[in-house]
C-alpha cells in the first residue's frame, strides 16, 4: 500500500505537467496552469531511420556535472553540425561561468543537463527540441532551443527560419504580445519584441498552431515555469517560410511515442501495472553461474544505448560475458531494439533515470519522476520492470533512497571506475579496470564512450585468464538478493559486512552502515 501511495503521488505530479509539454521538469512545474494548445506531441525516435544519440559528460572534476544528449541522423550531417554547435556554445558558457552554489553542506554542484525530443520527424523535415537545465548560484533555470532540418533544401535552420522574414517575425511578436497581455501581472508582455533570440524555440501543435516557448526569466519569473503561446494555424497564414510549412505539416502527423510525457490514461495504466506487478527484470541466463563457488565480477555500462552499443554486445557475446546496462530513458526510447537485444542475450537492463539529472539536487518527488519515466521506457522496451537503479554521478542522499524504495529499486554504485569518460585510450581503460578488480567487484564504464567499448575485449581476456566469470549485478548477491532503497557498491566477496564508518575523507556519514570500503569518486 505504501508503494501505491508513493507512485500515485508521482502520477499526480506528472498529470500537472502534461499540458505544459515540458521535457525536463521545472522545480516549479506543479505551479503551471495547463494550456492544451501549447502541448507539442513528439515523434517516436525509434521510427526515425538511422537515428543514434551523441552524449557529452563531465563529472570528473567534482566541481560541476554535465550531461548532454542529442540525436544524430545518418542522413542529416548538417543538422548534427548545428546541434553540436548549439550544445558546445552552451557548454562553453556554462564552464566559464558556473561556480558552486552556496549551501549549508557545500555538496551542491553546478549542473548542466541537456535533453532532447522530436517535435516532428517526417520525410521532408525533422525538428529537434533541446531542453536545457542549469543549476547555478542563482538556482535552477530552464531554456529551450529548437533546431529544424529541411530535407528538401538540405539545410538546418534555427527556429526563426520557420518564418518568412523580418516582417513575419514582427507580426508574430505582436500576436504573442497580445496573448500574453491577458495572463496577469506575473507575465511581462512588453518584454516580447521582434528579436530572434526570444523566438529560438518554435514548434507546432497537433492542429498546426505555432507554439512559441520562452526561457525562464525572459517574460516571467522562473517560478512560473514554462511560458508558451499557441498561435492558431489560421493566424499564421503568410508568416511561414517553405521550411515552416513543411514543419507544420509534419507536426500535424506526429504521434505520441513511448516515453513521452504521459497522459492521465497512461499514468493510470502505469499504476495498475505496478500494482499487478510487471515481471521483475532478470537475466535470461541467471542461475547458470554460482558466484558462491566461482569468482565473479560485474561489468556495468552507463548512459546508453549509444552508437557503439551494438558493437559492445557483439564483444560481450564473443567473450561469453554478461553485463548490466544502466540506461537513460531518453536514449532507451530512441533504441528499444538494443534494449530488447540486451535482455534476450542474458544481460540486465537497469534504470539510470530519464535524463541523467543529479538526483541529490532534486526534491524527492522530482527524483522519483526521473526514475519513474525511465522505468516506463525500459519496461515498454523489455517487458520487465527494472529492480536496480544507478544515481547519475553516484549522487544519492536519503531523499533519493526514499524515491528508489518507493519504486522497488535498489541503488547500485561501483568499486572500480575505469575512467573511460576521461581517458579515451582503450588500453589505459582496460589496464585500470583490470588492476582495480577484486572478487565481487562492480566495474563502472560507459557504452557511450568508444574507449570503453574498445577496451572490453582486453578486459574480458585478462580477467578470464584470472578465473573471473562475468555476471549481472543481482547474480553477485545470489539468493540473498538486494533490497529496495539500499546502496550496493560491490558483491559479497568484496564487502566488509557489519562495519560502520563514522567519519573519514571518503564522505561517509555518522551512523550509516556501508557494505564495502571507500570507493572511487562518483563519476557516472
Amino acid at each position: 500500500m505504501h508503494r501505491m501511495r508513493f507512485v500515485g503521488g508521482v502520477a499526480l505530479l506528472t498529470v500537472a505537467m502534461i499540458g505544459c509539454g515540458a521535457t525536463t521538469p521545472s522545480h516549479a512545474a506543479d505551479q503551471l496552469i495547463p494550456s492544451e494548445p501549447t502541448l507539442v506531441e513528439y515523434a517516436d525516435p525509434a521510427k526515425v531511420r538511422g537515428l543514434t544519440t551523441a552524449t557529452v559528460t563531465d563529472g570528473d572534476s567534482g566541481e560541476r556535472t554535465v550531461h548532454i544528449a542529442y540525436p544524430v541522423l545518418a542522413d542529416a550531417p548538417r543538422l548534427t553540425e548545428r546541434l553540436r554547435a548549439v550544445v558546445t556554445e552552451r557548454l562553453d558558457r556554462f564552464t566559464a561561468t558556473a561556480t558552486r552554489p552556496p549551501g549549508p553542506d557545500g555538496r551542491a554542484r553546478p549542473e548542466l543537463n541537456v535533453d532532447w525530443r522530436l517535435p516532428a520527424a517526417g520525410e521532408q523535415v525533422v525538428g529537434v527540441r533541446l531542453g536545457v537545465g542549469e543549476l547555478t548560484q542563482s538556482g535552477w533555470r530552464e531554456s529551450r532551443t529548437t533546431v529544424w532540418y529541411d530535407r528538401v533544401e538540405g539545410r538546418a535552420v534555427d527556429s526563426p527560419g520557420l518564418l518568412s522574414g523580418g516582417p513575419a517575425l514582427a507580426s508574430l511578436a505582436g500576436l504573442v504580445r497580445a496573448e500574453l497581455a491577458g495572463r496577469g501581472p506575473g507575465v511581462d508582455a512588453a518584454a516580447v519584441r521582434a528579436d530572434a533570440r526570444l523566438f529560438d524555440s518554435l514548434a507546432f501543435n497537433r492542429h498546426g498552431g505555432l507554439v512559441v516557448e520562452f526561457d525562464d526569466y525572459q517574460v516571467a519569473a522562473g517560478s512560473l515555469g514554462r511560458v508558451a503561446v499557441a498561435v492558431p494555424a489560421g493566424r499564421t497564414a503568410g508568416l511561414l517560410s517553405p521550411t515552416g510549412l513543411r514543419a507544420q505539416a509534419a507536426a500535424v502527423r506526429a504521434g505520441r511515442p513511448p516515453g513521452s510525457p504521459p497522459t492521465a490514461e497512461s499514468i493510470r495504466e502505469t499504476i495498475e501495472a505496478a500494482a499487478a506487478g510487471r515481471p521483475a527484470a532478470r537475466s535470461t541466463r541467471a542461475g547458470s553461474v554460482d558466484c558462491a563457488a566461482v569468482t565473479c565480477v560485474a561489468l556495468t555500462f552507463d548512459d546508453g544505448p549509444g552508437p557503439a552499443t551494438g558493437e559492445l554486445l557483439d564483444a560481450l557475446a564473443a567473450g561469453g560475458a554478461r553485463a548490466t546496462f544502466f540506461v537513460t530513458g531518453s536514449n532507451a526510447v530512441a533504441r528499444p531494439d538494443l534494449l530488447g537485444r540486451m535482455s534476450r542475450e542474458g544481460h540486465l537492463v537497469a534504470n539510470h533515470t530519464w535524463s541523467h539529472r543529479d538526483l541529490a539536487s532534486l526534491p524527492t518527488d522530482r527524483a522519483a519522476h526521473q526514475l519513474t519515466r525511465a522505468q516506463e521506457a525500459i519496461g515498454q522496451a523489455t517487458g520487465q520492470a527494472p529492480t536496480l537503479a544507478r544515481a547519475p554521478y553516484g549522487s544519492a542522499d536519503a531523499g533519493v533512497a526514499e524515491a528508489a524504495r518507493g519504486l522497488g529499486l535498489a541503488l547500485v554504485g561501483w568499486d572500480v571506475d575505469a575512467l573511460d569518460a576521461r581517458d579515451r585510450d582503450p588500453r589505459a581503460v582496460a589496464r585500470r579496470a583490470v588492476a582495480g578488480t577484486r572478487p565481487g567487484s562492480i566495474i563502472l564504464m560507459h557504452d557511450v564512450h568508444r574507449s570503453a567499448v574498445e577496451a572490453v575485449p582486453e578486459i574480458l581476456r585478462r580477467l578470464s585468464a584470472q578465473g573471473y566469470a562475468f555476471v549481472t549485478v543481482p547474480e553477485l548477491f545470489g539468493p540473498a538478493g538486494t533490497r529496495a532503497g539500499e546502496t550496493y557498491r560491490s558483491g559479497p566477496a568484496g564487502t566488509r559486512a557489519g562495519e560502520t564508518y563514522r567519519s573519514g575523507p571518503a564522505g561517509t556519514r555518522a551512523g550509516e552502515t556501508y557494505r564495502s570500503g571507500p570507493t572511487a569518486a562518483a563519476r557516472s
